[in-house]
């Protein structure tokens, strides 16, 4: 099936080319245009933020924005094999940031990727994927917003490897505080037990002044050990996923400054043996609403999902029929927004993460969300789909999201009626009379979803990218072995 973006590699060029920006040779020492050396990031298939350097000697920054970068494909995970591995990175000057390394010039920027010898794009870039579905919408006249709420742990140290259990080490736990937070019981901490309040302003302020993110709420979340969410404001479907990225390199950064180490894996406190014990897990719920893109200047756009005469939620009929998509889909979304082998270990009942496929307004025992906390707030009307995690690769999860909510809006998929009760305590045979299926209970069961049932993404999800992403996650699953901790965090410790 053809794809909705354009490979010519010349718009992109010609698009780097706008001289809103000066390139000036001669500037000054704190110019970012007179960095001595590039930053340049990229994000392999699995999600991980890769980074090349180079030396800019006596080139000018833009003749790195117009020839681009080579790059070995065959040694990034699922870009290319041996013998078509001549790729290049061809940076997005929108970008452009300095890094905060007061000893060195620096400056960094976010590449997209194309294969060699003007190709074109290459299809298994997760950053082109977003944009092919930022072109879809526009095509159909529509603008999305994407919120990523990311949580993460910060650690004091994770000891695995060598035949020991692996072990984390954190000051908020007992016997290494004054005051420990018990499992559970550290959403909202208050100051004197909150070890890492310091820390999340050090990475807000970072967040603001280097790369222009900006932060909403910093907080200690539900879990004891150090686990926290920054958020930062919604923005457009590929900025989110590059924002997300940054984010993460970011509080990775600060945690090493501070002797600590940030772990994104969903479920790092667990027992092997029993996936209900340990503490709640870090999520990624993803917050999605479309608005009609203006056709004048001086014209408001419309947020589609909004609907001031409904009265149980101010929510239109095409949200209803979104989320009708991401419902029909939700096994197969499962394996690009719970990627992980430990996904599976967080998606359990008691510990707010989503197990059962269904909506409601305000109930968070449900896969998606409708947030009520305003009455007559077009401007907020949105869905969120709690089903991701942070290990997801977020230029893929959110562009599958996005592309399952577009398919239920085409077909008019019904979601049912909304679900008002905690769904954890219902039993069988009443989820089964409501029509509430359960999530993948494992990498392997949302894999085979993906197989099945992947139509709804071929606009932008090239086959060999499906593929490729496939073959990954099944040899994931393979390595995995029978799940131990130990080898779950050789896996995972870093994603």
């Amino acid at each position: 099936m053809a794809l909705y973006c354009t490979s010519a590699i010349s718009i992109v060029y010609m698009s780097l080319r706008d001289n809103s920006l000066e390139l000036r040779r001669h500037s000054s020492p704190d110019d970012i245009t007179a960095a001595e050396f590039i930053q340049i990031r990229y994000t392999d298939v699995p999600g991980r933020f890769l980074a090349k350097y180079v030396f800019s000697g006596n080139r000018n920054l833009r003749e790195y924005f117009k020839s681009g970068v080579g790059l070995d494909g065959s040694s990034v995970r699922g870009f290319a094999t041996i013998d078509e591995s001549d790729l290049l990175l061809v940076p997005d000057r929108s970008t452009l940031r300095k890094v905060p390394l007061p000893e060195f010039n620096v400056a960094t920027v976010i590449a997209d990727v194309y294969r060699g010898f003007g190709k074109g794009r290459l299809p298994r870039d997760p950053r082109h994927v977003s944009q092919c579905v930022e072109e879809r919408l526009a095509y159909d006249g529509l603008a999305c917003q994407v919120g990523p709420e990311v949580e993460c742990f910060i650690f004091d140290d994770i000891v695995f490897g060598g035949g020991q259990e692996a072990k984390i080490v954190s000051v908020e736990d007992e016997g290494h505080s004054k005051y420990p937070l018990r499992r559970k019981g550290g959403y909202d901490a208050p100051p004197f037990q909150d070890s890492l309040l310091e820390f999340r302003f050090e990475v807000a302020e970072m967040l603001e002044k280097y790369y222009s993110i900006k932060v909403t709420n910093l907080n200690h979340e539900v879990a004891s050990s150090g686990q926290i969410e920054i958020n930062f404001m919604h923005d457009t479907l590929t900025k989110a996923a590059d924002n997300v990225q940054v984010y993460k390199d970011v509080v990775r950064s600060v945690a090493k400054k501070h002797d600590k180490v940030a772990n994104f894996m969903p479920k790092p406190i667990f027992d092997e043996n029993d996936r209900r014990a340990g503490d709640n897990g870090s999520g990624m719920h993803v917050s999605v609403s479309l608005w009609t893109k203006s056709p004048a200047a001086g014209q408001d756009s419309r947020n589609i999902f909004y609907d001031s005469a409904d009265e149980y939620a101010e929510f239109s009929q095409a949200g209803r029929y979104f989320v009708g998509g991401l419902l029909s889909h939700s096994a197969s979304l499962a394996a690009l927004a719970a990627p992980t082998v430990n996904s599976y270990y967080r998606m359990v009942p008691g510990f707010e993460a989503p197990v059962y496929a269904a909506w409601s307004r305000g109930n968070r025992s449900a896969i998606i969300r409708v947030p009520v906390n305003e009455r007559g707030s077009s401007g907020s009307k949105r869905i969120e789909f709690r089903a991701p995690d942070p290990s997801a690769n977020p230029y893929l999860a959110f562009s599958a999201i996005v592309s399952a909510g577009l398919d239920g809006i085409k077909k008019k998929m019904d979601p049912g009626d909304p679900i008002n009760e905690n769904i954890y305590r219902m039993s069988d045979s009443q989820r089964s009379s409501l029509g509430i299926k359960p999530l993948p209970g494992s990498l392997k069961d949302s894999l085979d979803a993906l197989k099945s049932d992947s139509g709804y993404l071929k606009s932008c999800f090239s086959d060999e990218l499906l593929e490729t992403y496939l073959a990954l996650k099944e040899k994931e699953v393979a390595e995995a072995g029978d799940g131990s901790k130990e080898q779950q965090f050789r896996m995972y410790y870093d994603v």
